[in-house]
């Protein structure tokens, strides 16, 4: 995972400096200490994929592309098979896969999160990202808090809400949570 981890940073770094911003510039931007932003250009920290998201709206490019270094390429269907995807693990608390990885120029992002039980509250880590979220729960409760309100929901529930606040997944029950997440 370090190794992923380290690519992802350098392509990360690559796209800020083409675009000749400093990263004192970027990490303004995107509201983050530059220590922070330095830690995960220099691949010292877990991106979340909050912030890659950000950074692909930022540079119009694909999510993909950041993530697997290959651009996607398909313009008319993109069939993903059960326990397929592209895993993009940036933070330990939940696990993603890219359900839609291959097609180019989506207008949004599909998930499967899962989030595994046993996380204290002060190990949950926020996350906020351009757009809106929708989230189906297809499997275990989930604890969802959006700028300080929660929301618990059980399977076959779903939530949509604007993803620029503050937002943060928690499975509850001391099981694992599994939710297909939309990011538009």
């Amino acid at each position: 995972m370090k190794e992923q981890i380290k690519m992802v940073a350098e392509r990360v770094k690559e796209l800020r400096e083409i675009a000749g911003i400093s990263k004192e510039d970027l990490a303004r931007e995107f509201n983050i200490p530059i220590e922070i932003y330095d830690e995960y250009e220099n691949g010292d920290a877990d991106i979340p994929v909050s912030f890659l998201y950000k950074i692909a709206h930022k540079f119009n490019i694909e999510l993909a592309a950041i993530i697997t270094g290959e651009e996607p390429k398909l313009h008319t269907y993109c069939v993903v098979r059960k326990g397929k995807g592209v895993d993009v693990e940036r933070i330990k608390q939940y696990k993603y896969k890219n359900l839609a990885y291959d097609f180019i120029h989506k207008k949004a992002e599909p998930f499967l999160v899962t989030v595994e039980p046993g996380l204290k509250d002060d190990e949950i880590v926020n996350n906020s990202h351009p757009g809106q979220e929708f989230n189906y729960v297809l499997e275990g409760v989930v604890k969802v808090s959006i700028d300080n309100h929660e929301v618990i929901l059980n399977e076959g529930d779903s939530l949509f809400f604007n993803s620029s606040l503050n937002h943060s997944l928690k499975a509850l029950e001391n099981k694992t949570a599994k939710l297909l997440a939309v990011i538009v």
